[in-house]
C-alpha cells in the first residue's frame, strides 16, 4: 500500500473543516448531540455511573471536564469515561448496524472533554463528532463478517476512531494522529463476552473505556509518544491478527473460519474503510433509539405493540407469542439467560423480557428495567410463552432491513400478527424533533426544570455560536427541592431545640 490505512486517515481528519461540512450533516450532528445528552441525564441515578462518579471523586485530581449533570470538574481523560458511560448506561443511545453494530455516540465525550480541557470551540467539536461517526461507521462495514461474528466486541473498532476525535480537538499533526491510532489501537481489542450469556455493567462500560482510552493516546501523542503506524494492516495487526488479510503482502487472502453463526470467509472490505472520504458522510446513515433496549429487539418491540393495542390482547389472554427473526438476533437475545434476566443489563438484552414487558404495560421505557418492574409477576406469567424462531429469508435481508414477525395466539384460538422491516428511529423513520423533544424530556425531568430542559434545546440546536467549556457549564441537574426541603427542616428543628433547652435552663 502507498500510504498505510492510519495515515490515510489522519490526513482526512487533520485536513477537515466546518466549512466543509453540509447543513444538513451539522443539523444532524446537533440531533444526536440532543439525543445523546438526553440519554446522560436519564442515567444521573444509575449504579454503573455513580460507582465510577465515585472512585475518580476520592482520586481527586485536575479540573479540567465537566461531568454532565453532576456538575463537578475532573481530569479530561477521566471525564471521558463517566460521561460516555453516562451516554450508554440505559442502552437508549444512536445504533449503527451493518457487518458490526456500534453507538458513535459513545465516543462524543472525547470531543467535549478534550475541547473543554483546551477551550475549543463547539464547532470544533462539531467537526469531531463527525469524525466520530463517519470512522465508527466505516469500520461497521470494515471486516466481513463483522467482528462481532467473530466472537469480538465492538469496542474494538472503538479504540481507532476515539483518538481520532480527541486528536482533532487537540490540533494534532499527521503525524501525531497515525501514532495516536497506533497507540490506542494496541491494546484495547474486546472480547465478546460482555453482551454474550448473562450481561454485567461492563456491557455498557467496555466502549466508554475504549473512548476514554482514545483520549489518553492522543495526549501521549502530542507530547512526542509513538505508536505503530500499521496497527491495521501490518504484521500481527489487527487485519492479520483477525484473518483473512497477507501482511506480508499487504493483500487479501481470504479464509474460512467458523464464527458465532456458523463458517464462513473471512476477509475484509478496505473500500468500505478509506475510499471516498468527504464525498458522502455516514451520520446521515445512522439510526436513534425509541426505546431503551438492544437495537435488534425493537422493530419486533414496535410489532408487538401494534398487534397488542390495535386488537386490545390483555396479558393474561395469551397462549403463545412467536417472534420470527435473524439468527444473530436469536442467540444474542434468546439465549437461555434471557428468560430469567437479575439485572437490567441482561434484561435490556433478553427479547423475551422486553416483548413480556411491552405485552403487561403496552409500552417500553427506562422504567421497564427497573428492580420493582422486573418482580412484576404479570411479566413471569407471559415470558416462558414467547419463543424465537431464525429465519434464513430474514438473515439474508439484513442488515439492509431488520425484519420482524409477530404472532400472537390467544386462548380462545384467535391469531393476530403483524411484519414490519425496520423500527422508528431508522433513516428511513427517522425521529421527529418532537419525539427527540418528548424522549429527552422523559429522560430528564428528574433532573433538570422544564425551564433547563428548553433552554439546553436551543443551546444545542445554536452550539456552533459557543466555546465548549460555556457549553458544558450548562449541562447541570436542577438543585434538588427535596435537599432545600431537608435543610429548611433542620434549620426549624435547630431552632426549635434551641428554645426547648432555653426553656429547661430557665426552668
Amino acid at each position: 500500500m502507498e500510504k498505510s490505512i492510519s495515515r490515510v486517515i489522519s490526513e482526512f481528519a487533520v485536513n477537515l473543516k466546518y466549512e466543509d461540512l453540509p447543513k444538513k450533516v451539522i443539523n444532524e450532528v446537533k440531533r444526536y448531540l440532543y439525543d445523546s445528552i438526553g440519554c446522560a441525564f436519564g442515567a444521573y441515578k444509575t449504579k454503573d455511573v455513580n460507582i465510577i462518579r465515585d472512585i475518580y471523586k476520592k482520586m481527586g485530581g485536575k479540573p479540567e471536564a465537566t461531568v454532565i449533570a453532576f456538575g463537578e470538574k475532573i481530569p479530561a481523560v477521566n471525564a471521558t469515561l463517566v460521561n460516555s458511560l453516562m451516554i450508554r448506561s440505559l442502552d437508549f443511545n444512536d445504533i449503527y448496524w451493518k457487518e458490526d453494530p456500534s453507538h458513535p455516540s459513545d465516543i462524543i465525550p472525547a470531543a467535549l472533554s478534550v475541547a473543554e480541557l483546551v477551550g475549543a470551540s463547539m464547532k470544533d467539536v462539531i467537526v469531531a463528532m463527525v469524525l466520530a461517526y463517519e470512522f465508527e461507521q466505516r469500520l461497521c462495514l470494515f471486516a466481513k463478517p463483522g467482528v462481532r461474528e467473530r466472537k469480538w466486541h465492538h469496542a474494538t473498532l472503538t479504540q481507532f476512531v476515539s483518538p481520532i476525535v480527541a486528536g482533532k480537538i487537540l490540533g494534532l499533526t499527521i503525524d501525531q494522529m497515525v501514532n495516536a491510532i497506533g497507540i490506542s489501537g494496541s491494546h484495547n481489542h474486546t472480547i465478546g463476552c460482555p453482551t454474550a450469556g448473562k450481561l454485567t455493567m461492563m456491557k455498557n462500560t467496555v466502549d466508554p473505556m475504549a473512548a476514554q482510552s482514545g483520549v489518553f493516546a492522543s495526549l501521549m501523542a502530542q507530547k512526542g509518544y509513538t505508536g505503530t503506524e500499521k496497527v491495521f494492516e501490518g504484521k500481527e495487526g489487527f487485519m492479520d491478527c483477525f484473518g483473512g488479510w497477507d501482511s506480508k503482502e499487504e493483500t487479501l487472502k481470504p479464509v474460512m473460519m467458523k464464527g458465532r453463526e456458523g463458517e464462513s470467509e473471512w476477509s475484509w472490505d478496505l473500500n468500505a474503510l478509506i475510499k471516498d472520504l468527504g464525498k458522502s458522510w455516514k451520520i446521515l446513515e445512522c439510526s436513534m433509539k425509541a426505546f431503551p433496549t438492544e437495537a435488534l429487539t425493537h422493530t419486533h418491540i414496535s410489532a408487538t405493540l401494534d398487534v397488542v393495542k390495535n386488537n386490545d390482547i390483555k396479558y393474561d389472554e395469551i397462549e403463545s407469542v412467536t417472534l420470527t427473526t435473524i439468527a444473530r438476533a436469536c442467540d444474542i437475545l434468546f439465549d437461555p439467560h434471557k428468560y430469567c434476566p437479575e439485572s437490567r443489563e441482561t434484561a435490556d438484552h433478553s427479547l423475551p423480557y422486553c416483548i413480556a414487558a411491552a405485552i403487561v404495560d403496552r409500552k417500553i421505557t427506562t422504567q421497564s428495567f427497573h428492580e420493582g418492574k422486573m418482580k412484576d409477576q404479570r411479566i413471569w406469567e407471559v415470558i416462558d410463552k414467547i419463543k424465537g424462531e431464525a429465519s434464513i429469508e430474514f438473515e439474508n435481508m439484513f442488515p439492509a432491513k431488520q425484519p420482524s414477525k409477530v404472532v400472537i395466539r390467544t386462548k380462545d384460538g384467535k391469531e393476530f400478527s403483524k411484519y414490519l422491516e425496520y423500527p422508528k428511529g431508522d433513516p428511513r423513520e427517522p425521529m421527529t424533533i418532537e419525539d427527540l423533544e418528548n424522549k429527552f424530556n422523559g429522560l430528564s425531568d428528574h433532573t433538570l426544570s422544564k425551564k433547563q430542559q428548553q433552554e439546553i434545546k436551543e443551546m444545542i440546536f445554536n452550539c456552533d455560536m459557543l466555546d465548549a467549556r460555556y457549553f458544558m457549564s450548562k449541562l447541570v441537574a436542577k438543585k434538588s427541592s427535596k435537599k432545600k426541603e431537608s435543610l429548611v427542616i433542620k434549620k426549624v428543628k435547630n431552632a426549635r431545640n434551641k428554645k426547648r433547652i432555653g426553656r429547661k435552663t430557665r426552668k
